[in-house]
């Protein structure tokens, strides 16, 4: 099932579901009028992660009827990120070709006096191969497809990178790899927009990235959440991009070094998971400007492609202009 959130005319965000004619079902306003609390597993996308093992059968049903006065054209409805509101956001660097053509570039691009370079064919980290690296990201920074995103005014260097994530489903603790899936809800595409030249001025601070990720609508997400039992096999999508039209980018995720349920094994040490955290897959093989060398420019409209989920569509404003 695809399951979303959009914004009713007055203003309220509601949960849908695609259906096989591309309309959207509002899954609360299909459960009016039921006796039972089912119902109030449809109030959000939070609520409706935390209750699915309860509710996804009725979901089902309701997708089925398809009533109606639920069913909305998905042209005319305003869709927000799927999970607008996070509990928690990692990314992770799981693609190997990605870490050696970025930071080769980083090199080419930003080469400090003293500082050591690299090309694509120099050894990764060890660590890199030890275990699942990452970083926090903004969870208040989010935005879902058909938004615009603003440069912020300290960037002049604005770049996009195509991942796919994972959204948690169930609550746990010290996670074993092999019952990890257990805990995926779904999948969705994440573009994790990144200020370029902010981001090589804070890194060599030797804590991660701040300012060069958190910016208001950096994490884009969407335009749905594909439950884990609708992909068959999540390591095998075909990912692009492309730029006003213009193919730039393809990778798979089949190219992961790390997969997701090895990420929840290792997140999960002595840490308890929770239903709607995203896991941001890290940016696949050529997935980005800085491994290109071709940046955004003001007004450029970014979509990113996930096979069996969609498109992630954004376009890019400058701070002068928007």
């Amino acid at each position: 099932m695809k399951l979303g959130t959009y914004l009713r005319p007055e203003g309220i965000e509601a949960v849908f579901a695609v259906l096989a004619d591309g309309d959207l079902l509002d899954l609360a306003i299909a459960c009016e009028g039921r006796v039972d609390d089912a119902s109030e597993a449809f109030a959000s996308m939070t609520t409706l992660i935390e209750r699915w093992d309860d509710v996804r059968a009725l979901a089902e049903r309701l997708v089925d009827a398809a009533p109606g006065r639920a069913v909305r054209r998905r042209e005319e409805a305003h869709l927000l990120a799927p999970l607008p509101r996070p509990a928690q956001m990692r990314d992770f660097l799981s693609f190997e070709t990605h870490f050696r053509q970025a930071r080769a570039a980083i090199t080419r691009l930003w080469a400090q006096p003293g500082a050591p370079s690299f090309s694509p064919d120099d050894p990764l980290p060890d660590l890199f191969y030890r275990q699942p690296v990452y970083y926090k990201a903004n969870r208040f920074a989010v935005c879902g497809p058909d938004t615009d995103v603003v440069w912020p005014s300290y960037s002049q260097v604005m770049d996009y990178e195509l991942e796919l994530a994972a959204v948690i489903g169930r609550r746990g603790r010290d996670v074993p790899t092999e019952r990890a899936a257990e805990h995926i809800f779904g999948f969705t595409i994440f573009n994790d927009f990144s200020a370029r030249d902010a981001q090589q001025l804070e890194m060599p601070g030797s804590l991660g990235p701040a300012k060069g990720k958190d910016f208001d609508n950096a994490n884009a997400l969407g335009p749905w959440i594909v439950t884990r039992d609708e992909l068959a096999d999540p390591y095998g999508l075909t990912m692009q991009a492309r730029i006003n039209g213009e193919l730039v980018s393809q990778g798979s995720s089949a190219d992961m070094h790390w997969s997701f349920e090895q990420m929840i094994a290792h997140v999960s040490q002595a840490e308890t998971l929770h239903p709607g955290e995203v896991f941001g897959s890290g940016t696949v093989g050529g997935g980005c400007g800085l491994e290109l060398g071709r940046f955004l420019a003001d007004g450029d409209v970014v979509e990113l492609e996930v096979s069996g989920i969609g498109v992630l569509r954004n376009r890019v404003r400058s701070g002068r202009t928007a």
